[in-house]
């Protein structure tokens, strides 16, 4: 019998244009790591997953909560401690899909910290500048059973972190730069603050971008680009999110 799975994919940026010629949207890119994910684990011919991808950036239109199964928020250039209008309204909108309507929430990097400012945790930019390519992060006991390992490599690329662990969550792990890597709540939130999404093509074009336009250094781009080929554990995270949407592994421990 199928199972159908509607997932709202809420955009918060636009990629650089050789990613999106190659790969499309940040909403295709997301889309991509659940259908891989799905298909790993035998589910793809068992879930019929609906997608619908939501520009939030430039239209304040939100999908109606009754309309869809889990919400899920992309990467952004973006701060999200930011009072930008569009960041706000997005703040609001994950808070009330969280208290009013209860349903899941999945972020990855800056959706991630919408999520930590949504549910009252205080983000902004880290101390320690910049974390890019692929990392390892130190899994913390939820994050071992959510991901069958004790160390995860992902893909990063931020300066923002979250700085503190919201009330109903717990932290999946840390890395050298950022002490929280991810947040977990059984069958309400789920998050990364790296991209299982990125590869070393998505990487080495966002560093040699932001290199040119004189956001990271020399020193930052050649240490970033050096990492950028390392094997990462995208597709693990992929596959924890799916069984995450359609049958939360993890019981009773929050």
């Amino acid at each position: 019998m199928t199972r159908f799975l509607r997932a709202a994919i809420l955009e918060c940026d636009t990629p650089i244009q050789p990613v999106k010629d190659r790969y499309g949207t940040y909403g295709d890119l997301f889309e991509n790591l659940l259908n891989t994910g799905l298909k790993a684990q035998g589910f793809d011919s068992q879930v019929d997953l609906q997608i619908t991808k939501w520009d939030v950036v430039n239209d304040s239109a939100f999908p109606k909560p009754d309309d869809w199964d889990a919400i899920l928020l992309t990467g952004s250039k973006y701060d999200a401690f930011a009072d930008e209008p569009w960041i706000i309204e997005l703040t609001n909108y994950v808070r009330e899909v969280y208290e009013k309507y209860k349903k899941p929430i999945i972020g990855i990097c800056f959706g991630h910290q919408i999520i930590a400012r949504a549910l009252g945790a205080r983000v902004g930019r880290s101390d320690r500048g910049w974390e890019l390519a692929v990392e390892p992060i130190i899994l913390t006991d939820i994050g071992r059973e959510l991901f069958s390992k004790n160390v995860l490599s992902l893909h990063q690329m931020h300066r923002d972190i979250a700085y503190e662990i919201p009330e109903g969550c717990v932290n999946l792990g840390s890395s050298a730069i950022c002490e929280i890597q991810g947040l977990y709540s059984t069958g309400r939130i789920f998050s990364v603050q790296g991209h299982p999404e990125y590869d070393e093509f998505v990487v080495s074009k966002l560093i040699e971008t932001r290199h040119a336009m004189g956001i990271l250094d020399d020193q930052l781009s050649s240490d970033g680009l050096s990492r950028a080929g390392k094997p990462h554990d995208g597709s693990v995270v992929g596959e924890a999110i799916c069984k995450f949407l359609l049958d939360d592994p993890v019981v009773n421990h929050i």
